[in-house]
């Protein structure tokens, strides 16, 4: 029997299986959610296809997506990251993983974990919606722009509002799957288990 999905995963097989294991699924796991929030800063201007395509090479260079860690790289690791072929190498964007990482810490020590962080935003739960078609989906929420705005108050870069809501798209914060999609009842059972 054929599933019923959302379009924009294609044909492409790495997409489909993000799309049907992942996308949209609440996640509170810090080191999960540090991994698509950095994999989101860096494709700011890029396709997700290509983040996407990318993310094994991702997650051996910036050492298991472990976030003290990244917080500790040096010049000589920020050198290496630039040299890697494997990942994009985008020298503000280096940067700002390593930056972002160090204030991530601030924020796990200040909320007690990332997730808690940013669960507060939409009050611990999944916003969701009933669109019909791609052409309903914003690009942006309030919740994003709060979160956007809060998070470039503490010094976090590549947070737009734009690339907050993809983040919270893929981690669940918001169900965007289509009403006829089979995953839009899986995510939406999922995020009442959590509630």
């Amino acid at each position: 029997m054929k599933l019923t999905r959302c379009s924009w995963p294609g044909q492409n097989p790495k997409m489909l299986a993000y799309h049907d294991k992942e996308w949209g699924r609440p996640c509170f796991n810090d080191r999960k959610l540090y991994e698509f929030f950095l994999l989101d800063t860096f494709q700011a201007g890029l396709s997700w296809e290509i983040i996407l395509h990318k993310r094994n090479n991702f997650k051996k260079a910036f050492s298991n997506f472990n976030t003290a860690k990244i917080a500790r790289y040096n010049r000589g690791e920020q050198n290496r990251l630039l040299k890697n072929s494997g990942i994009v190498r985008n020298r503000r964007k280096i940067e700002s993983a390593i930056s972002n990482a160090q204030k991530i810490l601030d924020i796990q020590k200040e909320y007690g974990s990332f997730a808690k962080y940013l669960w507060r935003f939409t009050r611990g739960k999944s916003i969701q919606h009933n669109y019909k078609s791609f052409k309903q989906v914003p690009t942006t929420s309030k919740e994003s722009m709060a979160m956007s705005k809060d998070m470039r108050a503490r010094g976090l870069c590549f947070v737009g509002p734009t690339t907050l809501y993809a983040f919270m798209q893929g981690i669940g914060m918001v169900n965007d799957h289509l009403v006829s999609c089979f995953a839009y009842q899986e995510a939406k059972k999922a995020s009442l288990r959590r509630s």
